[in-house]
């Protein structure tokens, strides 16, 4: 790295912090408002401070990194979904949910099940999102970032241990939290979710850049082979025609249809509308048509978010294919021995892409297959999975590759690499510090806790999490399949959350302890499908069968069980007013995003 990238790269983080402090000053952490001050901002923020704060939350090293990857890889386009279905329910949750949570004045998201059951079901859930928050959140967003950062600084010589870079990114998200707070976060989301979109639109323009200028020889298609391109092809040309599957959402198995039609969204109308890290920001509203607004432009946001993300991954595959089998490792190593041994218990699944790549070497393997198979008659085989290509690094060969140094491009890409992943860690450090004052040291330990006292807690809650994130972190370095079961996990607390706040609001006559059992019942059965009867099954159809075995259990409950209609009363001054221009925005948003389905499909 040139030192003019070292400067831009310095000078970015030192304005990230400097604003963030600087916004959230002159604060009063002992008045009548003090916590609602620290922990939702006052109840002050706008829309364009929402929109930004939300993406930046969202987007961390995992999701640049591996949606990069995916891109590389065989899901091609289809990844995008996570976004824009989100986009909708974005929407969704502009104008189904936020008007009951500001009307109700609830700083936080299990708050409003007391409101609507009881005491219990909110303690219930609030254990069972710090459980999240801590356990799979935190420690996940710290070890990737980390290891994110340690690899791409390696790739300049220069070497960083994980765990240092562990401590300091948690240093570093943590000193603006524990100081200022909500607002804290939502200015320095501000700078980092622009510098987000903008330093992948950066690295999307020197991919097309690349792919442009060379020789079409040179280039593989995301098929695996060469692909038929006319020389003096222009890059879109080249484009088209080497990625033609992978722009193909509809034909790509990793997301079937079915998925798309209910489970996809379940854990996407969890995430947006009821994650406390995210909806934090839009309980913080200055008025339901900010929040609505805020919730409409991240909507927007996210259509954008696989045209720099994605579609450069792609490219990424195009242009260094061959790096990425190199990064894999010896990926034919098993296979070898197997040959040499002779085997006749085990056979290989190849990647698509790379067999089609090397059409000698997979056929020897397919023969070597049928022989195994052939000898092994009614005996079960074991099947070995060769991971050729290390779809990962595909981020990594981008800008190291491609962005120029010490013109400070290099300095900010990386800059906003590192936005991204500090603004998301700073995100679960607030909000589960939140969940923690709010709706356990206040409610069950002192409940006379003057608003400086509740702040003060709030800041050391911050400090422990801190610490338990970066000493964990770097323990999950040997764990290869730690993601994978972070991602399954999810559906043990986000399904039964979601069913308790859909039929909550659908009926509001059954007794009070139906959102217990609901939340009690999901992590029963969604263990019982993925552990024990459809531990191969899609995990996103499993929690559509939870969701809707839950809904039966509740219904059931309540048509035994009655009580006085719950009546949502309003608890705030706020302005309550529907935007109409936010509505018009998000009608437009869902129109945009069905149209990307209908041109991708």
């Amino acid at each position: 790295m040139g030192i003019v990238d070292i400067i831009v790269f310095v000078a970015f983080v030192a304005a990230v912090l400097f604003v963030g402090l600087w916004k959230s000053k002159g604060e009063d952490t002992h008045g009548e408002s003090g916590a609602a001050d620290y922990f939702l901002a006052g109840r002050g923020l706008t829309w364009w401070l929402i929109g930004f704060s939300l993406i930046a939350a969202n987007i961390s090293a995992e999701q640049f990194v591996g949606m990069s990857g995916q891109g590389a890889g065989f899901e091609g386009l289809s990844v995008s979904s996570w976004e824009w279905i989100a986009a909708i329910s974005l929407v969704v949750v502009a104008f189904v949910l936020l008007p009951y949570f500001l009307r109700s004045g609830i700083t936080t998201i299990p708050e409003f099940l007391e409101v609507r059951y009881n005491h219990w079901a909110r303690l219930f859930m609030t254990l069972s999102m710090m459980l999240i928050l801590i356990g799979v959140s935190l420690i996940g967003v710290i070890y990737a970032g980390a290891l994110t950062l340690k690899e791409l600084m390696f790739s300049y010589d220069v070497h960083l241990s994980l765990a240092g870079c562990c401590w300091a990114l948690g240093a570093m998200a943590a000193i603006y939290v524990a100081v200022g707070g909500l607002k804290a976060c939502a200015w320095a989301d501000l700078l980092q979710g622009s510098a987000l979109i903008i330093g992948g639109g950066v690295i999307t323009y020197f991919a097309f850049k690349a792919l442009g200028g060379t020789n079409v020889a040179d280039l593989v298609a995301s098929t695996g082979a060469a692909a038929t391109v006319e020389q003096g092809a222009g890059v879109m040309a080249k484009f088209s025609t080497l990625n033609e599957k992978a722009m193909h959402m509809g034909s790509n198995p990793a997301m079937p249809w079915p998925i798309l039609l209910l489970g996809i969204w379940i854990p996407n109308f969890y995430y947006w509308g009821l994650n406390q890290y995210i909806t934090q920001r839009i309980l913080g509203s200055a008025s339901l048509a900010e929040g609505q607004k805020g919730l409409v432009l991240a909507g927007a946001l996210k259509l954008i978010i696989p045209f720099v993300i994605v579609i450069p991954g792609i490219i990424a595959f195009n242009l260094y294919s061959k790096d990425m089998e190199k990064n894999a490792g010896d990926h034919l190593a098993a296979y070898e021995q197997a040959v040499t041994a002779n085997s006749s218990d085990t056979v290989f699944e190849m990647d698509e892409k790379w067999a089609v790549a090397n059409p000698v070497k997979a056929g020897e393997i397919t023969t070597f297959n049928k022989v195994v198979t052939a000898r092994a008659g009614e005996k079960p085989v074991k099947t070995v999975v060769l991971k050729s290509y290390k779809y990962d690094s595909a981020l990594g060969l981008l800008i190291t590759r491609l962005i120029p140094r010490n013109k400070g491009i290099l300095g900010f890409v990386i800059a906003a690499l590192l936005g991204a992943i500090v603004s998301s860690l700073a995100a679960v450090l607030n909000a589960a510090s939140t969940l923690l004052t709010m709706d356990v040291y206040q409610r069950y330990v002192d409940r006379k806790a003057t608003q400086f006292k509740l702040v003060t807690m709030g800041r050391v809650f911050i400090g422990v999490f801190v610490v338990i994130g970066c000493i964990v972190a770097p323990m999950l370095v040997n764990n290869k399949s730690v993601f994978e079961f972070i991602q399954k996990f999810q559906g043990f607390v986000s399904t039964g959350i979601l069913a308790v706040f859909i039929y909550g609001l659908i009926n509001r006559t059954s007794g009070q302890w139906a959102g217990v059992i609901g939340l009690i019942a999901n992590p029963i059965i969604y263990g019982i499908l993925t552990l024990w009867l459809l531990p191969d099954m899609h995990f996103l159809y499993s929690m559509s069968y939870s969701l809707i075995a839950v809904l039966a259990i509740m219904t059931v409950y309540g048509l035994i069980c009655k009580q006085d209609k719950v009546v949502f009363e309003t608890k705030t001054t706020m302005d309550l007013s529907t935007s109409k221009i936010a509505l018009w925005c998000g009608v437009g948003v869902c129109a945009l995003t069905v149209a990307l389905y209908v041109i991708f499909w």
